[in-house]
C-alpha cells in the first residue's frame, strides 16, 4: 500500500506528486530544492545555501514519516553546474555519517524555479 507523506515543514509539491510515499518499509522522497517552506522561494542564489535547505527539507519529510535522514539508503544530487560538486559534497559529508548512503550526482540543464541543486532520497523507516 502506498501512503503519501506531507508536512508543512517542507515546501508543498509544485506539481502532481507527493513529497514522499511510504511503501514496503521504505520512504521514497521526491527531490527537494532549496526552497524556504514558509515563503516558497529559494533561500539564496548560492548552491551551498540551497543544498543545506534541500537537506533540511528532506529531513523534515523524514521526520513526518517517523524516520530521519540519518537512515537514508540512497540519494541523488542534481546540479546545474558540476563545478559545484565539491561545495555540495562538503555539505553532504557534514550531514551524513559513515556508512554514507549510496549516491549518484549528475549535472542537469536546468531545475525548477531556477534552483542550483535538487536532492532526493530513499530512506528506511
Amino acid at each position: 500500500m502506498r501512503i503519501p507523506v506531507t508536512t508543512t515543514d517542507a515546501p508543498a509539491a509544485i506539481g502532481p506528486y507527493s513529497q514522499a510515499i511510504r511503501h514496503g518499509g521504505l520512504l521514497w522522497c521526491s527531490g527537494q530544492l532549496g526552497l524556504d517552506p514558509r515563503k516558497g522561494t529559494l533561500v539564496g542564489d548560492d548552491t551551498a545555501a540551497q543544498a543545506r535547505q534541500a537537506l533540511a527539507n528532506l529531513d523534515a519529510i523524514c521526520r513526518e514519516a517517523g524516520t530521519g535522514l540519518s537512515k537514508a539508503l540512497r540519494c541523488t544530487i542534481y546540479l546545474v553546474d558540476l563545478s559545484d560538486f565539491a561545495v555540495v559534497n562538503a555539505i553532504y559529508a557534514d550531514r551524513f555519517e559513515d556508512p554514507f548512503p549510496a549516491r549518484a550526482t549528475v549535472q542537469v540543464a536546468a531545475l525548477p524555479r531556477g534552483a542550483r541543486v535538487e536532492i532526493d532520497a530513499v530512506v528506511a523507516l
